[in-house]
């Protein structure tokens, strides 16, 4: 059986390395930009149907065109780029910084005409938020009672007002002299037909999870000034274009290993018409030779774009079909359309040769089955029939691996299988498989030298699991980020003495009344930065005299050592072992945000926050697993409307 490479692995890498560390920089550029791809958008249709040249022309809406472009989008940019550095105060310096900039890259303003800022606010906003979290951590815990409210104001002020003097003189017209070098050079580029060239460095960087640095930390803003004086850019085209993706996978669909022509056709779907471009990513990451598939048709692509004048009015996001055809200013199909048909014919003309025409596709489940035997060998690998202990390790392994033991303890006892939660620096000697947070994985497999660790993103329902219990089921291969075909006889029996309802007879953990008060729910919260969330939830606890006010900022630095996001949309914030000293009694909150926090990239509706010293937290966090692990109760406390509801849902019931 031929599986697909694990994905995640390239993706939110973590360390010191050169990859690690351009992945996290565009990644927080992608992140000051995606969250207002909508307003871009908008700009972008508002610029294709009103604009002299447009599909229906109107002076009075083409208005609108210029103040978005020079006001709007870099505020928003200014704006989400503070929130990400320091919640909601840091969003508001940030577009205070912000609009320096702007005016300061301003050449004319009774034409409106000069530098649009996106750079500028990609600058301003964030270190505009970064200079005030200095401050108000150099003053935190020095202002006198009654004068809080005073001096985060007035800060606020005056630091964004010198930062916004600062921008309009100093950062705006250096920004503006940088962006019209910028300009200057991918003009240049495209009057030469040289163009094409850039996919020799975009479709590897795409393919190492960069594509929404590249697109819309980099194109978009570029794009966005070209717009403005010719209606439609090119460089929208440059990293979004489907047609390369889906001559890939319609090579693979056709010519590719037998055991994944099957499931490429929604694999197109996805890529093509979802426009989630990294479906095809470990098609490449599994025979990296492929990538010169895209490259030749991203480049193919691009010369007859060039060629016929081919460009979008606003940026296709996601990068589907569907995208590129709202976004297509009048007169523009046919040449957009050239150029996604060329990307996609020549792509799967070279993936095809690079595939033989299916000739040794087979060859290719020999060499994996191969390629399994020696990882088998290497110890980077282990017969599922085989395992009788599995490991759950975490940062202190009283928390999260609580909960992953609780519900793999579960699924593997019919099977004879120990499953204990550990330290991830205290994993025992004789463990054979080890399941560990991937951002734990390398502290792991540097302390159970001989185990096999298996790592997983989210701390309910990950693939992960399932695969860990198919393999221990069926007698399969299991390696770090796969399975393999079952070994001969190797299907797992159930134990002696066992059944597979044995665990049906216990009782799941239960909460300890009034560990939950009617008083410690919060519904229907707006939406806030991560850390003000955990701040609200700290503050529940406080209210309900369960701890201290310090207990929070153990929170806070707990979140800093690993995350607490579980997955379905849950995050339980709790403070470190150290920070439960602040602790006065066993208590949890509730606060439900219907529209959802950004916890690191994930969306989370359900914030529980949890007070207990070590023996509580245990039965704490078992009786949550048991709850949470239920898809259906999860989706219920995304909507429950009354604390009531709330508690019932939280209340395990016996099996």
């Amino acid at each position: 059986m031929t599986a697909l490479p694990d994905a995640r692995v390239n993706k939110n890498l973590e360390g010191s390395g050169v990859r690690a560390r351009i992945q996290k920089f565009g990644g927080y550029l992608a992140g000051m930009i995606m969250p207002n791809i909508g307003a871009f958008i908008a700009w972008g249709l508002i610029t294709a149907l009103f604009i002299e040249t447009g599909w229906l022309p109107n002076a009075t809406l083409a208005g609108l065109v210029g103040p978005m472009l020079y006001f709007l989008l870099p505020i928003l940019i200014g704006h989400t780029g503070g929130r990400m550095v320091h919640g909601h105060r840091g969003a508001v310096v940030g577009a205070i910084a912000t609009a320096g900039v702007i005016i300061g890259g301003i050449t004319e303003f009774a034409t409106l005409s000069g530098t649009p800022m996106f750079l500028g606010a990609m600058i301003m906003g964030p270190a505009a938020a970064y200079l005030l979290r200095l401050f108000d951590r150099a003053v935190e815990g020095k202002v006198r009672a009654g004068f809080e409210m005073v001096v985060d104001n007035f800060s606020l002020g005056i630091i964004g007002m010198i930062l916004a003097i600062v921008g309009t003189l100093g950062v705006g017209p250096v920004v503006a002299a940088i962006v019209a070098v910028l300009s200057a050079g991918v003009n240049a580029l495209v009057a030469a037909g040289l163009l094409p060239l850039a996919s020799i460095f975009v479709e590897p960087g795409k393919v190492l999870f960069l594509n929404n640095a590249i697109n819309h930390g980099i194109f978009t803003p570029l794009a966005a000034i070209d717009v403005e004086t010719a209606g439609k850019s090119i460089l929208y085209m440059v990293e979004s274009n489907p047609g390369a993706g889906l001559g890939l996978l319609t090579a693979f669909m056709l010519f590719g290993p037998k055991s994944l022509r099957a499931s490429t056709s929604g694999a197109i779907v996805i890529h093509f018409l979802g426009g989630i471009h990294e479906i095809y990513f470990p098609y490449i990451l599994m025979r990296p030779v492929m990538i010169l598939a895209t490259i030749a048709g991203s480049m193919s692509g691009l010369f007859v774009a060039t060629t016929l004048g081919a460009g979008l009015a606003g940026p296709p996001s996601p990068g589907s079909i569907l995208a590129y055809l709202a976004v297509t200013p009048p007169g523009g199909h046919l040449p957009m359309l050239a150029t996604v048909l060329t990307a996609a014919v020549v792509s799967f003309l070279v993936a095809s040769v690079l595939l033989k025409f299916g000739r040794g596709a087979e060859d290719d489940v020999v060499e994996e089955q191969v390629h399994a035997i020696e990882s088998m060998e290497s110890g980077s690998a282990v017969l599922g029939s085989d395992v009788t202990k599995l490991v759950i390790a975490c940062d202190a392994g009283m928390g999260s691996s609580v909960m992953v033991a609780g519900q793999m303890r579960k699924r593997l006892a019919p099977y004879g299988v120990e499953v204990v939660h550990t330290p991830v620096d205290q994993i025992p000697v004789d463990a054979q498989v080890v399941l560990t947070h991937e951002g734990l994985a390398k502290r792991a497999e540097a302390k159970a030298a001989g185990a096999l660790v298996v790592p997983f993103s989210s701390y309910l329902g990950d693939p992960a699991f399932d695969r860990v219990e198919l393999a221990i089921r069926e007698g399969r291969l299991l390696t770090a980020a796969g399975i393999g075909e079952a070994a001969p006889s190797a299907v797992a029996q159930p134990a002696a003495g066992v059944t597979a309802t044995a665990t049906l007879t216990r009782p799941k953990k239960k909460l300890a009344p009034g560990i939950l008060p009617a008083s410690n729910v919060r519904m229907g919260l707006a939406s806030v930065a991560k850390e003000d969330a955990i701040r609200q939830a700290g503050d529940v606890l406080v209210a309900s005299g369960a701890a201290d006010p310090a207990y929070i900022d153990g929170m806070l630095l707990r979140e800093h050592q690993t995350s607490t996001f579980l997955g379905q949309g849950v995050a339980i914030p709790h403070g470190t072992n150290e920070s439960r000293t602040h602790i006065r009694s066993a208590a949890l909150g509730f606060l439900q945000f219907p529209d959802g926090v950004d916890w690191d990239g994930h969306t989370v509706n359900v914030v529980i926050p949890i007070a207990s010293n070590s023996d509580e937290h245990v039965s704490i966090l078992a009786a949550l697993a048991s709850v949470l692990a239920d898809k259906e109760r999860s989706q219920r406390l995304r909507t429950a409307r009354t604390p009531d509801e709330v508690i019932s849902l939280l209340t395990p019931t016996e099996e």
